[in-house]
């Protein structure tokens, strides 16, 4: 048989395994799929996930529920040298090991854009995978707990200030649920006034959210102020050294939240560790039948999609257009990649990707989103119930629609659960402490290891 390996296990990689299960013929080919987590992150329900609208493991789609018949490794790949037909393999416990392959699928994405900004690395969450969420959501949780028993002064202030650093859709989308998730414990934590909370925004450029255009995006901008956010245009994180925040607009305050969403990088593997073409931006070169190659010249039996992919968007009708990164694009790529890999393998020609968007729809917090197609725009609680409707239905598998859609009917009637589960992160605490709380909490750590 011949040997399908697949880098990476997200939208793009996901469907692409899944659609190859569908219709490969027994002993025509295996297919492998090596990614470090054991599941595929729908990403648009991380917003929710930190509003606690979703629960965490409803937006993690179980690659062994769903792949019955793909190898799975659980690891990540080092290097990629196309030349010898060949990966390195870094599993989670063992030592490295090489891996064959007849036919290579690089759908590894894209890994956070960051900046060498003092204190970024130590204050700073992103917002990509599901861990990150989950953090979020309990360090808020928590801040709220802490802040209730503080008399009112500069270290309760830096408990209720929250920045989140990037006005695309995912900074947006995260800053709105959290803003919204704030203003809600506010019902349950009468020692703390509205008045306390301080949510900064913090954008480079002179807008927000770049799929839409420029008269919905500052409604958005209004719609966040309205609700007692600030939201900083043109301006940049200068250093975060402490939690202290020194903006480029001359700002300067504590957060005791930092969230960094500020666009995505190349994968370091695709650009730094594998002999495959590379554009000017680190990402594949890819064909528009997601071929890695050029018109004129084509890397046999290698296949790229999603965000690590340079895709030519031909919808667009302009030569030189790329598809954005978005789920939109790579699970459709996925999709399109099984059904030429097959036809390849079969002797029979490739289609192009071609797919005209749907238009772009964002939550901005419980009740309240933003939808436009064209000249069309969509405000308030209507386009909230569409993006709820479209990601549902997006959502691999019906185990999962079902079982997130169980989550928000519960919600509508008994409200967001709002418990803080931050202490999992040292889950021997209690019991190496033995319940005694003059035991510091760091010789509890080393204990617990």
């Amino acid at each position: 048989m011949r040997e399908i390996l697949i880098v990476g296990g997200g939208y793009a990689g996901f469907y692409t395994a899944w659609g190859l299960e569908k219709k490969l013929r027994p002993g025509e080919a295996r297919v492998t799929v090596v990614d470090p987590r054991p599941y595929m992150t729908y990403q648009p329900f991380l917003p929710e996930v930190v509003a606690g609208s979703v629960e965490a493991r409803h937006a993690a789609v179980s690659l062994r529920r769903h792949l019955h018949r793909t190898r799975l490794i659980s690891g990540s790949v080092t290097e990629i040298r196309n030349s010898a037909h060949t990966v390195t393999i870094r599993p989670d416990t063992g030592p490295d090991f090489d891996l064959h392959y007849d036919v290579l699928v690089v759908t590894a994405g894209a890994v956070t854009r960051t900046f060498p900004i003092p204190g970024l690395s130590d204050q700073a969450y992103g917002l990509k995978h599901v861990e990150e969420a989950v953090a979020i959501r309990d360090r808020l949780l928590t801040s709220f707990d802490r802040a209730a028993t503080l008399p009112r002064g500069p270290e309760r202030r830096k408990l209720l200030t929250v920045t989140v650093v990037g006005g695309g859709f995912s900074g947006v989308e995260g800053f709105g649920e959290l803003l919204g998730l704030a203003t809600a414990l506010l019902k349950h934590y009468p020692e703390i006034g509205a008045e306390e909370l301080a949510f900064h925004l913090v954008e480079a450029r002179g807008r927000i959210l770049p799929e839409v255009t420029d008269r919905p995006g500052e409604w958005v901008v209004r719609s966040l102020e309205k609700r007692g956010a600030r939201v900083h245009l043109n301006t940049q994180l200068v250093s975060a050294k402490d939690g202290h925040v020194v903006l480029s607009d001359g700002e300067e305050y504590d957060s005791g939240l930092l969230v960094w969403t500020a666009g995505n990088a190349s994968n370091p593997i695709v650009h730094n560790h594998s002999d495959l073409p590379v554009d000017e931006r680190g990402l594949l070169t890819v064909r528009a039948d997601l071929r890695v190659g050029t018109d004129t010249e084509v890397v046999a039996d290698v296949w790229a999609a999603g965000d690590d992919a340079s895709v030519p968007d031909l919808a667009a009708g302009r030569p030189d257009a790329r598809t954005v990164p978005n789920a939109q694009h790579a699970v459709r790529q996925g999709k399109r990649l099984a059904k030429n890999i097959l036809a390849s393998l079969r002797g029979r020609p490739t289609k192009n990707y071609v797919h005209h968007s749907l238009g772009v729809v964002a939550t901005l917090g419980l009740g309240r989103g933003i939808f436009q197609y064209r000249r069309l725009v969509i405000k308030g609680f209507p386009a909230w119930l569409m993006h709820r409707g479209y990601h549902v239905l997006a959502v691999p598998s019906w185990e999962r629609k079902a079982r997130v859609f169980a989550v928000w009917a519960t919600a509508a009637f008994y409200g967001r659960d709002i418990v803080s589960l931050v202490s999992v992160q040292r889950p021997r605490k209690a019991f190496v402490s033995g319940g005694d709380p003059h035991r510091s909490e760091e010789a509890t750590d080393v204990v617990a290891g």
